[in-house]
């Protein structure tokens, strides 16, 4: 069973989903992100129904939320409970990301490297653009071997956004 909501942030409402173990969908509200994570959600646990959520449900994920707009990083450095559903590999890259604090980068080759897999930048890629929960697992954090910013399911205006509100330096 896992409970929605739509929940505020300062660059546009996030549609989060947990289940009784976790966060399992953080997305900026557009809809080409909440299909797929719909989909995903559906292939990893099929049959499981979803409803409407109730405040106490989401509090740790907007108590989080809060923080990271707050620039409070020690309230971010310890994520919420997830319940992350993905492929071990996908779960790897994830992992990975965890680890970047706000305002630090790294690229798809980067992550593939540190998997021991230099020839996965593309694989890396595809398991970033998978990430089921934007911000907690920070995807926006990866740019291109140039610097350059990629893409962002939450579009690119909110990728620059968030990577100049952790005070990240940009190209």
């Amino acid at each position: 069973m896992f409970q929605q909501t739509m929940l505020p942030t300062p660059i546009g409402p996030m549609l989060a989903v947990v289940s009784p173990d976790g966060l399992s969908g953080l997305e900026f509200d557009v809809p080409e992100r909440a299909t797929r994570l719909w989909t995903r959600l559906a292939r990893f646990r099929p049959g499981s129904e979803t409803r409407p959520g109730d405040g106490a449900a989401f509090g740790a994920i907007a108590e989080w939320l809060d923080a990271y707009f707050a620039r409070r990083w020690d309230a971010c450095a310890e994520p919420v409970a997830l319940d992350l559903v993905g492929t071990p590999f996908e779960r790897d890259v994830w992992n990975e990301l965890m680890r970047l604090p706000p305002g630090m980068t790294t690229t798809y080759g980067a992550i593939a490297a540190l998997l021991g897999r230099r020839d996965a930048a593309r694989a890396v890629g595809a398991a970033v653009g998978a990430n089921p929960v934007s911000l907690v697992v920070p995807c926006h954090r990866v740019v291109g071997a140039s610097g350059s910013l990629t893409g962002y399911g939450g579009g690119l205006d909110r990728k620059e956004w968030l990577l100049r509100h952790e005070g990240a330096l940009l190209l």
